[in-house]
């Protein structure tokens, strides 16, 4: 076993690198390491509480090659319905939508969707990632779909690109409004997409309301340079790829 310090050859204890990969509890893991069943560089450690450098040793539990990480990225693709919350005493939240293989690593969603928005919505335990993310200060754009009833039209476009002012007095930062298409029949039911830079409660929404339009359907497809996956079914969710972290600057 490693005894490197420092960075990532930091020792830590084996049952401690084990349980938050979701191998098991630690009194589980006690009796794997009594029962000889975990290896550690091909020699059998009964000792759970042994320490072990989990980037540099040879892990094995009962047969199976330990791949140990700290941090564990995931794009959702967020139902209707959830709400982007970690717990929620009356209502299912996306870390319930979760396999245990994720969910024992508690990630958190970055940032929160309505519970009735769909999309894009990453979800980890990297908490520098998060706050790179969601500072205001940083400015990272976020992509939004929408459905609006009303006739959205060109004085929309430039009111947004100046900046609307929200039914608590505040004035949003410039938006990218482009309209994708229109419906015309007893209502005119317009296609839109909409991009902003900033987060505040309910901000798409309340950006329509204030030019007197309605958002009937809502759906966010990317944040900074990451887009969502369509391919993932609503309520699906994978880790994200090398290049799509890339994308976010996560440090890997």
């Amino acid at each position: 076993m490693s005894k490197t310090k420092g960075g990532q050859g930091r020792t830590q204890r084996l049952d401690k690198v084990l349980s938050h990969i979701g191998f098991g509890s630690r009194s589980e893991l006690r009796k794997l390491a009594k029962q000889g069943l975990i290896t550690v560089n091909g020699t059998v450690v009964k000792d759970s509480g042994a320490h072990v450098d989990p980037y540099a040793d040879k892990i094995e539990v009962a047969g199976e090659a330990v791949h140990y990480r700290e941090h564990i990225y995931l794009m959702m693709n967020k139902p209707p319905g959830v709400l982007s919350a970690t717990e929620d005493k009356r209502d299912r939240t996306v870390l319930d939508l979760l396999e245990e293989r994720y969910a024992v690593f508690e990630p958190f969603p970055v940032g929160r969707l309505d519970k009735d928005t769909v999309g894009l919505l990453l979800l980890t335990n990297d908490g520098k990632l998060a706050h790179e993310l969601l500072s205001p200060r940083k400015h990272v754009p976020k992509t939004y779909e929408a459905v609006v009833e009303g006739d959205v039209g060109p004085e929309d476009v430039a009111a947004f690109a100046e900046g609307v002012e929200l039914d608590d007095g505040y004035v949003t930062l410039p938006a990218q409004l482009v309209i994708l298409g229109r419906e015309r029949g007893k209502q005119v039911i317009s296609r839109i997409s909409l991009t902003i830079t900033e987060g505040k409660f309910h901000q798409v929404k309340r950006m329509f309301q204030a030019v007197g339009k309605k958002v009937i359907f809502l759906k966010r497809v990317s944040m900074g340079n990451l887009a969502l996956d369509e391919s993932l079914p609503e309520g699906a969710c994978r880790e994200l790829t090398k290049a799509e972290l890339a994308l976010l600057g996560a440090e890997i």
